[in-house]
This record gives structure tokens, sequence and C-alpha cells, in this order.
């Protein structure tokens, strides 16, 4: 039997051999971090290609990576998914995953599924500064985000430290510059920055002219300019490139517990997300999420992968835990 398949053929494939050996279909449970709006799409996309039912159970990334974690081979999860790959890092190290299908590893590009193959980037989303359009003209933008350390910047941006989001950012700058470093500009981030809770909150604030700009993920500027824009008509997003750390790409990651008595089912579900039903709905949709699968189109509204010049970073060595170490030393949390 060939593994070049589609993901909807794999699917429904999956669904045709358990119905045809007389076992029922089973449900699954999803521990869930990712929007639920998206993973609603994509569970309801999955079920009605394939009959299988997905129950959702919703939370952030470190409540539900910490959750699975406690409850260990006795989890009732036969799926994680999340908004940022620190999360499936902690489980994957708590030795906790299974290993994906191959040929749903092969339908994700390269730089979004770990070396290990113990889980896969089902989505991704890009790291930028939204600044405010009447404060800051394009040559007063920082070139880097270690730029954000200096005196000149102090009070005049922002973000949400006690986030999973930019603590995955964090993460990446731990990877790309060391300990030293990333702790030395987080005390300066300590100093310069305002705290707010959540992107959004970080971009009301820029819109507003409460500060200069912030460093948030991509997709909530996009977001709200297709529903009014009153939240971003104020601002415009700033790409740092040059593969610098405030370039980074978050990955979104998908795997299958271990411990999961409907493996088959558990890994049909990621085979499609990461396949042509689950891409698409990121092409079409309305999260403004990065597609990751091979030969996917993201919205065409979003800034190419490749234009993005983000640093290379192995996302399964993200490390949530120092990161929180590091901000707790530094006063940030």
């Amino acid at each position: 039997m060939t593994f070049r398949l589609s993901s909807l053929a794999h699917a429904t494939l999956v669904a045709a051999l358990l119905s045809a050996s007389g076992a029922a279909l089973a449900d699954i449970v999803v521990y869930n971090a990712q929007h639920e709006s998206l993973a609603k799409e994509w569970v309801d996309g999955f079920t009605k290609e394939t009959g299988i039912k997905v129950t959702l159970r919703n939370g952030s990334d470190s409540e539900m990576g910490n959750q699975i974690v406690q409850e260990g081979k006795n989890s009732p999860a036969d799926v994680f998914l999340t908004e940022n790959s620190p999360a499936m890092a902690l489980v994957e190290n708590a030795g906790l995953l299974a290993p994906v299908a191959a040929d749903t590893l092969n339908q994700v590009e390269g730089p979004f599924r770990p070396g290990s193959g113990k889980w896969v980037g089902i989505a991704a989303r890009s790291t930028v500064f939204v600044y405010s359009k009447s404060r800051l003209s394009p040559k007063e933008l920082p070139t880097s985000l270690l730029d954000l350390a200096k005196p000149e910047w102090k009070g005049r941006w922002g973000a949400s430290p006690s986030g999973a989001d930019f603590q995955a950012i964090v993460s990446a700058l731990l990877e790309l510059k060391g300990e030293a470093a990333t702790l030395e500009w987080l005390k300066a981030m300590k100093t310069n920055s305002v705290a707010y809770k959540g992107n959004s909150t970080v971009m009301k604030a820029v819109n507003a002219g409460q500060i200069d700009g912030g460093v948030i993920y991509h997709y909530y500027y996009f977001g709200d300019q297709a529903k009014t824009g009153e939240n971003s008509k104020n601002t415009n997003l700033h790409y740092f490139g040059k593969q610098d750390p405030g370039a980074f790409l978050s990955v979104s990651a998908g795997g299958v517990l271990a411990s999961s008595k409907h493996q088959q089912e558990g890994q049909a579900f990621l085979k499609w997300i990461t396949g042509k039903g689950g891409q698409t709905v990121l092409r079409t949709g309305a999260s403004y999420e990065y597609a990751v699968g091979k030969g996917a189109a993201s919205n065409p509204k979003l800034v190419p992968i490749a234009k993005l010049d983000a640093p290379k970073v192995d996302p399964s060595r993200l490390n949530s835990r120092k990161v929180t170490e590091l901000m707790i030393k530094a006063g940030l949390l």
C-alpha cells in the first residue's frame, strides 16, 4: 500500500479499514492549546470525512502540557495540539509521545518538524514588531529584537511576558544567543518594556498611542484587519528578517500520546491536519496562521514564509522550563 496518499484519502482509508474489520470507529480526545475556532474547523472537517468523532478539551500551552506530564500514562488524551512547540517538547522530553507516522512527517516541510519524529508541525506564526504609524517612522524602527534592550527604548514598547507566545520567542532567543545574552536582554526588558496580558492587548495599546510598538505574532494584526480594524488601524507591522531572533517562526505542534488506545484514529487526525484538508483551512479560514505542509499555500494576505528570512531553530530544542527560570530571575514573572 503506498504512503503517497492525500490527507483525505489516508483518513478515509483508516475509517474504511476499521469498518471493514468490524471494529467501531473510536472517538478520540484532543487536548487542545490551539485557538479554539481553528481547532474546531479542523475537527469538523476531519469528522465529516472519516466519521471519527473528536472531543476537544481546551486550555493554554503550559496548562495542557503540564497536565499531560502530570497525568503520565494515565492521561485520557489521544492527541495534543499546541500553539507553540515548547509545550510539545515538554511532553516529548517526558517520554509520553508515540512516533508520528512517516507519511505524515513527510507531508510537512523540514523546518517545521523535529528530528525525533515524535511530533509534527501543524501551523506556524511569525514574530513581528507592531508599531504606531504616527509615533514611529520606518527609519526609526529597531533593526533587531536585541535593540529593544537599548536605553532609548525605555517605556516605549510592550509585550505579554506571561504568555506562552512570548515565552516561545524567548526560547528561540535562548537557543540562538545563549543563556547569558538572553538573561541580559530580559533584565533590560524588565526596565524598558510595559507588560500587558495578551498579544491583542499589546496591539490595542500601540493602536491607542500608549506605547510606540510591541512584540507580538503576526496573525493578531491580520485577524483584526479582516474584521473592523478598530484595534489595528493606527498600526503597521515591522518584520525584522535577516535571521534575527525577532524573525522567529514559532511552530504549532501536533502529537499522539503513547498511552492512547486509539493510535490509528489519532494518527489519522494528524495526517488530515497536515494534509490538504487541514492546510486548506489555514489558507481559506480566519486564523491567518501559516500553512506548513509541502506545497501548501498560506493565506495570500500574509508575507510569504520565504521572504521572512527567519532564523533556523530546531523547535524540539526550545526549553520552556529554562525560559521560565530566566524570566523569573529577570523579574518578569
